[in-house]
């Protein structure tokens, strides 16, 4: 099957996948859909859906949209299921179980969005929805990166991105995040913050054990992940990886909750692949180690992509586990070195190393007192972010605080010759601020690059506050109409941990040191 032919089958044609029942008024429809980003999609599923209870205000039309949105994401997983065996190559066969995959994670999510038994306040929504659209954007990148043209790539998403979209739009509203540190999640145990704190060592707080040398449980990650697949409950599952390089891909899924990695420090305990774009595979799936399942941890590790800058986007990390936390870990590779995919991420006291879009992704996610190291590129051209929001409605980006951004070693030998900048713009919406942090003299004096022409720099939101160091100048930074020089303590706050991922309510628990304001 043709790459364009499995496109269009994945579209569908709408009339058969929704029912032919004509639900509400076409007047009442009209009215609530010209209040949504995209109201044609909105009126004809509301207008062949079974009606149900009278929309008597936005709160019922706000979940009758999220109704719409997974209803049309189950329809989507179906149809992708079915493309499979229609695959013609290798190549094919990677991007549709990327979208399979990611389809999944996409129902599970609004799932439990839309579920009334969750204890989801209306920032869990938001996340979760832009977790969700996001997604359906990795799906689409698979693809992309096979040659599929852009007049066939809208019809992969069945109008499921159209109706994430309105319901993102109608649930947004100003962030609030708790103010109290009690309301931690379900998942967190009274002893968990003294086990991360503790001095004592890790494998006496360990579940399982492994070393290389057959000193522990198991000789490899997998094995330990399996194991921990079969436990009982969701208490948090303690791994303890013993030094020793581990050359093996590892994911951690949905189903593998608060799950901890424990290492015996950076450069000590090692994970270590290969797999890369240039090597046959999609940039989703060559991560060394993948986590979705939620509250993650690691802490006092390695992980590393040594497919090198030539073989282009190979990632050392990724992760889409909601509320995950990396503490004294280094991430070392070169283009899309740390991926935070989706969901909201916490890292400190880390390491990451990369030359082009080197952290990049969709995630709600704060770096703080974090090591940044450029790389000496092939093109003699670094970015340092590349952060993918596609809605404005998304509560996501990427905040860099506290932290310092210097030239690694084999950079410093040709820093004069290269040129690198903080970031540029994925998507549409891009958004990205470094605060407080020291920015060398490798960072250009323009600070940011264009992605293609004058795409998304009215919409894109990059920001700079009180940033110190020769390369911090912003005097002849970037003059689009998104950039700003954050002068105000109030929208620079909006960017920190207490404000942009809610930390109070989740990272006491964690035991992991961090900064809450400004």
């Amino acid at each position: 099957m043709g790459l364009q032919a499995f496109m269009i089958l994945l579209s569908v044609p709408l009339l058969l996948s929704v029912s032919t029942i004509l639900g509400y008024d076409k007047g009442e429809i009209t009215s609530w859909c010209t209040q949504t980003p995209h109201p044609k999609p909105c009126e004809y599923f509301l207008s062949h859906n079974p009606k149900g209870a009278p929309i008597k205000g936005k709160p019922d039309f706000l979940k009758l949209s999220l109704k719409l949105a997974l209803d049309r994401a189950e329809h989507g997983r179906t149809n992708t299921h079915s493309l499979g065996p229609k695959c013609r190559n290798e190549m094919e066969k990677a991007a549709w179980a990327d979208c399979l995959e990611l389809y999944e994670y996409t129902v599970s999510r609004l799932n439990h969005t839309a579920n009334p038994n969750t204890n989801c306040s209306r920032e869990d929504a938001q996340t979760w929805l832009s977790t969700a659209l996001t997604n359906l954007e990795t799906c689409r990148a698979g693809f992309i990166e096979l040659g599929v043209s852009n007049n066939v790539l809208p019809l992969l998403s069945n109008n499921v991105s159209e109706l994430i979209s309105n319901t993102l739009a109608l649930n947004d509203v100003p962030y609030n995040p708790p103010s109290t540190t009690s309301g931690f999640p379900t998942w967190v145990k009274p002893g968990d913050r003294k086990l991360l704190q503790s001095s004592s060592s890790p494998s006496s707080k360990a579940n399982i054990v492994v070393a290389q040398d057959g000193s522990g449980n198991y000789k490899t990650i997998n094995e330990a992940i399996t194991a921990a697949s079969k436990r009982s409950g969701t208490s948090r599952y303690i791994i303890y990886i013993k030094a020793g390089t581990y050359k093996e891909n590892v994911e951690v899924g949905t189903k593998l909750k608060n799950i901890m990695f424990v290492g015996d420090g950076i450069g000590k305990t090692i994970v270590t692949g290969s797999k890369s774009v240039g090597g046959g595979s999609t940039t989703f799936k060559s991560a060394t180690v993948a986590v979705v399942g939620d509250g993650f941890i690691a802490r006092d590790m390695t992980f590393r992509n040594t497919a090198g800058a030539a073989n282009h986007q190979a990632v050392a990390l990724r992760s889409g586990s909601d509320l995950s936390v990396f503490y004294k870990c280094s991430f070392e590779g070169y283009q899309d070195t740390l991926y935070v995919h989706s969901e909201r991420q916490f890292y400190r006291e880390c390491n990451i190393y990369g030359t082009v879009d080197f952290i990049f992704g969709n995630a709600a996610v704060v770096f703080q007192n974090c090591n940044i190291y450029a790389r000496n590129p092939p093109n003699k051209t670094n970015t340092i972010t590349a952060q993918g929001r596609t809605d404005p409605n998304q509560n996501t980006g990427i905040s860099i605080h506290n932290c310092r951004v210097t030239a690694a070693s084999d950079l410093k030998a040709v820093q004069s010759s290269v040129k690198t900048y903080l970031g540029r713009p994925w998507k549409q919406y891009s958004r990205t601020v470094f605060m407080k942090t020291y920015l060398d003299s490798l960072i250009n004096p323009a600070g940011w690059l264009e992605w293609s022409g004058n795409f998304a720099l009215k919409t894109l939101y990059y920001g700079e506050y009180m940033n110190t160091g020769p390369g911090s100048s912003t005097a002849k930074r970037v003059t689009w109409a998104g950039y700003r020089v954050i002068t105000s303590s109030t929208e620079a706050s909006k960017f920190t941990a207490g404000n942009f991922i809610a930390g109070g309510s989740w990272l006491p628990a964690t035991g992991v040191p961090y900064t809450s304001v400004l």
